[in-house]
């Protein structure tokens, strides 16, 4: 077995990226995709948790933009992450991986309670953590619950899977002659004013020097890839 470079990550997917060409929900083949990539790189050695949004199915702030009470719509959307959360456990247990889904708010029934020592230990013992609900609050992305949780576990990299192969000056969906860049401070970023996250998740990431690489999921191998050291995608780091 190679040597990693980094051997503890946290994968932020959207919920989106679970749609795959559908309008809506979850579909089986993207996920069943995902999932193989992520056990690989698991069979490499590396100690794998994963935060998954919840736009697929559900968003608070577009609801409370249209008049719903903003706490209860982000309440709705954690409780959409949770159902995303047990579909890529199923996904991960039919192709032998061994997962636990641990939640930010109580719903003991389906999941495990988040605690940062007994998720460490899960980790630790080959396990693969999915983690659920963001940070259990209102007004908080799954970005932020992603730098939050990556931070708490300790791990070395930060994994933000995208629909694009890094981080551009400008939409290269919108203009052709968009630029990509390889490498970026957190200062740059912020500069250069780049949409990576949002801030409060990117002010986290920035106060803690958690490198994080954004990337395109759709590259086969792209994860165990990177685990290796390849520069792929944008790197962004203190």
């Amino acid at each position: 077995m190679s040597e990693l470079v980094y051997r503890r990550v946290l994968l932020k997917l959207s919920g989106e990226a679970l749609m795959g060409d559908e309008d809506y929900g979850i579909d089986p083949k993207i996920l069943g995709r995902i999932a193989t990539e992520v056990i690989e790189a698991r069979a490499a050695g590396a100690e794998i948790a994963l935060v998954i949004g919840g736009g697929n199915i559900f968003r608070g702030a577009g609801l409370a933009a249209g008049g719903m009470d903003r706490v209860t719509g982000d309440q709705m959307g954690m409780l959409a992450t949770v159902i995303n959360a047990l579909a890529m456990q199923d996904a991960l247990e039919k192709l032998g991986a061994k997962c636990r889904v641990m939640s930010a708010i109580k719903i003991n029934d389906v999941c495990e309670d988040y605690i940062r020592r007994r998720a460490v230990r899960h980790l630790e013992k080959g396990r693969i953590c999915i983690f659920a609900a963001g940070v259990g609050s209102p007004f908080f992305t799954t970005d932020s619950g992603a730098a939050l949780r990556a931070i708490e576990i300790g791990a070395d990299l930060l994994l933000k899977a995208t629909k694009v192969d890094g981080i551009y000056d400008k939409d290269p969906n919108k203009h052709s002659d968009a630029v990509r860049f390889d490498d970026l401070t957190y200062d740059e970023v912020l500069q250069r004013n780049l949409q990576v996250m949002d801030t409060a998740a990117f002010a986290l990431a920035r106060d803690s020097a958690l490198p994080m690489r954004v990337f395109d999921m759709y590259q086969p191998g792209v994860i165990s890839r990177i685990l290796n050291g390849e520069p792929v995608g944008t790197l962004v780091h203190a």
